[in-house]
């Protein structure tokens, strides 16, 4: 018999904040990555892909503001490591 090894899950605990968090609909989940998602762009066109509340959250993914293991990161950031992934809009100083 052949057993095909499969690739271990990796999952994320994805936190939204303001007015991501309105449109998604949760403040937090935990999400299963499919291999090929492997940076933080790929994971925001993975997340819209999963219904309109994330497209309608990740629709202008430029202005979305992203955290890794809470230190600040950008789209191109690499999840690998990542245990933890925030996404929020931009903060206005005062």
């Amino acid at each position: 018999m052949v057993t095909m090894e499969r690739p271990p899950v990796t999952t994320l605990n994805v936190r939204y904040f303001a007015w991501v968090r309105e449109r998604v609909g949760m403040d937090h989940e935990e999400v299963a990555l499919p291999p090929h998602v492997q940076t933080v762009a790929a994971l925001i066109a993975h997340l819209r892909e999963r219904g309109e509340p994330y497209a309608r959250a990740f629709a202008k993914p430029e202005v979305i503001r992203v955290a890794i293991n809470q230190a600040h990161a950008t789209q191109a950031a690499s999840l690998a490591g990542a245990r933890e992934v925030a996404f929020f809009p931009p903060v206005n100083g005062g």
